[in-house]
């Protein structure tokens, strides 16, 4: 229960800053918004190692980006995916899809 109390105060402190920057309308680079954004949950990588989060490194580009779009307009529900996708662009989340697509992925399939 701990953690997951410290991962909401982590999201929600991120998104005070994300939302601020959002603001600006200024298309911002992949690696940043996943620096500032996504990391907590994803990894740099996309290769979660936060229980529940799932793994984007090495998933396809225009999935990731329709599952954003998705969150954004309410397609798919998530609290904190809806929040954060709310504050991107199309272009930015076409590029943080291109950007975990080429991230290696640790996913594996049990034999």
């Amino acid at each position: 229960m701990f953690n997951r109390w410290v991962m909401v105060f982590l999201v929600l402190g991120t998104s005070a800053t994300w939302f601020v920057q959002a603001e600006d309308e200024v298309t911002r680079d992949a690696a940043q918004i996943v620096g500032e954004v996504c990391v907590g949950c994803h990894g740099v990588d996309g290769n979660a190692m936060v229980l529940g989060a799932p793994k984007l490194g090495g998933q396809k580009a225009d999935y990731l980006a329709k599952s954003l779009m998705d969150y954004k307009t309410g397609v798919r529900n998530n609290a904190v995916m809806s929040a954060f996708s709310s504050a991107l662009s199309a272009e930015e989340m076409e590029a943080l899809g291109k950007y975990f697509e080429s991230q290696d992925s640790t996913l594996s399939v049990p034999k």
